[in-house]
């Protein structure tokens, strides 16, 4: 693929940090940049499609995937998710019955969104240390259902990502630990949450290029994708959104650097450790 491509193929989230980065891309106000073909699919489906080699040219996906994805797509350095105080959450109800302390987790049952997540590599990781005679069933849900059930006593602990970070005391849940602080303070690094990759048959230096562009135009037209970031998450509140927008969206989104791609090794190496994913030949994520 060359920068005079006419269309490209992308699947990203509807979540605010996503279309907030690619709104400028996919209304044609990048230079240069071809057409956009845009389809708006849950993480776990582009994590499918990427293993299994049959999604678009670009995707978002989690760090989780990539070492299912990495013989056909190559990892960008730019519009993904990976910072500091952004990681995902552990919580219970909060009841006499609910679980208090992170030992108090074996034997239980988890409610996670994804077993391909970083979400679900971070929870694992931590989970060996901290609940040596291992946790009960594992059961995985949409996103949306966890909440309510933790509250309604259906699982005894949940993971949440994203927006439930700003949203889960209106349940009258209680976090149990936050994965993302415990990771920072063990490793030192930011985390990794969310990449974007793209066909190693195509012009990955192009397709960065406009990457970067869409978000610098974003930083600088900081409400020209409000209606397009709120159209696509219609159930959050534009407060929500923004702050979501303001986690998520950081230096890392414009440029890993050598301290992201540090956190994603790491992630990667230990996770592999555990037998919770391939090993992965670190020449293929540069």
């Amino acid at each position: 693929m060359t920068a005079t491509t006419q269309e490209l193929n992308i699947a990203f989230s509807p979540c605010p940090n996503d279309t907030f980065v690619f709104h400028a891309l996919a209304h044609g106000l990048v230079p240069g940049a071809p057409k956009l073909n845009v389809t708006y699919a849950d993480i776990n489906i582009t994590n499918g499609l990427a293993a299994e080699g049959k999604g678009p040219e670009v995707l978002k996906i989690s760090y989780a995937a990539l070492p299912w994805a990495l013989e056909q797509y190559k990892l960008l350095p730019c519009g993904g998710a990976l910072g500091r105080g952004c990681g995902p959450l552990l919580l219970t109800a909060g009841g006499p019955l609910s679980v208090k302390r992170p030992a108090e987790l074996t034997g239980r049952t988890i409610a996670v969104p994804s077993e391909r997540s970083t979400a679900y590599l971070l929870f694992r990781l931590w989970a060996a240390q901290h609940v040596p005679d291992g946790i009960g069933e594992i059961i995985v849900m949409p996103f949306d259902e966890i909440m309510p059930a933790v509250r309604d006593g259906h699982i005894d602990a949940g993971l949440v990502i994203h927006e439930a970070r700003f949203t889960y005391s209106s349940y009258g849940l209680h976090m149990l630990t936050d994965l993302g602080s415990w990771w920072e303070k063990d490793t030192g690094l930011p985390i990794p949450l969310g990449a974007i990759i793209a066909r190693r048959d195509l012009d990955a230096e192009a397709i960065t290029g406009w990457i970067r562009s869409s978000l610098q135009y974003a930083w600088d037209h900081p409400t020209a994708s409000r209606d397009y970031v709120l159209s696509h998450a219609q159930e959050l509140a534009p407060e929500v959104a923004k702050s979501h927008i303001d986690l998520y969206v950081n230096e890392f989104s414009m440029n890993l650097g050598d301290s992201g791609y540090a956190a994603i090794s790491v992630l990667l190496e230990r996770a592999a450790a555990e037998g919770l994913v391939p090993a992965v030949d670190p020449a293929l994520l540069r």
